[in-house]
């Protein structure tokens, strides 16, 4: 076991940079708290400060050392300032027993090269969450295909006249771009829409770009569901509701989260994906389900950490940490 010089073991988080995060609404510095609360030192870097020499995987990182937070009855109450970094270091990947690649999308370029370079430091022992290969592996549309009879009737295609026959059969539907993230992008439409095939086009970038179209589930009034799942198995959940004059539910748009228990439905959800995360190393996951049904399986940077520690008083993050490091 790797220690600091104050016998701390080290865990590192890979994370956009920490200036622009919002710590009240940021499930990572929620799980970078519950780190340093069990003990460990926390250090943090971008995918930016990644390198690699030979075979061994490097990184310019910084110590960070977190203010503690207190909820009121509005949200968080964030201190200021509310994190103090200390001064960077180089520093082999392989020092950190544990790494978090939690960088939020797109899933671009950068991000690509940044996860073959974990996986050098998978392969000397470090165990990164999640699984760099099953970041590249589970789009967060299309991952959740493996378990297409979960969902509302869904179709991939690139091709105008295949999405359009898809809202002819469905009449109204939401398109989704595959690489979107928060609801930026997700657009609701019907099959006699004046101007569907131009719209189309436009989503498909004439034709080049494959996107997701989906089956409108109207239950998306009463939410949508954020399950968060440790390790293959659901630790808590947020009900997301749409603002007034709006479907997408994402927080991140305006959507009002809500306390919730889960139902029958969306437990049985959990059962059947959890040993397919477990066994693709996908430790901390955010499924996103709508009137018992399967939407979004979100792998890369999946929010509401903050949200049901707020409105069920629930040590989520905690209780991920403790899972963690007991294994």
């Amino acid at each position: 076991m790797r220690a600091t010089t104050d016998g701390r073991e080290p865990q590192l988080f890979i994370i956009d940079p920490s200036a622009g995060l919002r710590p009240a609404k940021d499930s990572r510095v929620a799980l970078m708290q519950a780190a340093q609360r069990a003990g460990q030192q926390v250090w943090v870097c971008t995918p930016a400060d990644l390198s690699a020499v030979g075979v061994t995987a490097w990184a310019r990182v910084q110590p960070v050392t977190l203010a503690p937070m207190v909820s009121s009855p509005d949200g968080w109450v964030v201190p200021e300032p509310w994190f103090e970094l200390g001064e960077p270091q180089r520093l082999p990947l392989d020092h950190f027993p544990r790494v978090w690649m939690r960088k939020d999308p797109p899933v671009d370029e950068a991000y690509l090269y940044a996860t073959h370079l974990l996986e050098l430091a998978e392969r000397a022992g470090v165990r990164v969450l999640n699984r760099p290969a099953s970041l590249r592996a589970w789009n967060e549309k299309l991952g959740a295909l493996r378990f297409s009879h979960l969902m509302a009737p869904s179709l991939v295609s690139s091709a105008v006249e295949q999405l359009a026959a898809f809202a002819a059969d469905h009449g109204e539907v939401v398109l989704k771009p595959l690489g979107g993230r928060a609801g930026q992008g997700v657009v609701r439409s019907t099959a006699d829409a004046p101007g569907l095939h131009a719209l189309l086009e436009l989503v498909t970038q004439q034709q080049q770009l494959p996107v997701m179209v989906q089956a409108f589930l109207p239950g998306v009034t009463a939410g949508d569901k954020r399950i968060l799942m440790v390790d293959g198995e659901p630790l808590g959940a947020v009900n997301r509701r749409p603002k007034a004059g709006e479907f997408r539910s994402n927080l991140a748009v305006g959507g009002l989260p809500e306390a919730t228990e889960l139902t029958a439905a969306e437990q049985s959800i959990c059962r059947e994906i959890g040993a397919d995360l477990r066994q693709a190393g996908l430790f901390f996951v955010g499924i996103d389900v709508i009137d018992g049904r399967l939407s979004e399986i979100n792998v890369t940077s999946p929010t509401g950490v903050r949200e049901v520690e707020w409105l069920g008083q629930q040590p989520l993050a905690d209780q991920t940490m403790e899972k963690l490091l007991a294994v």
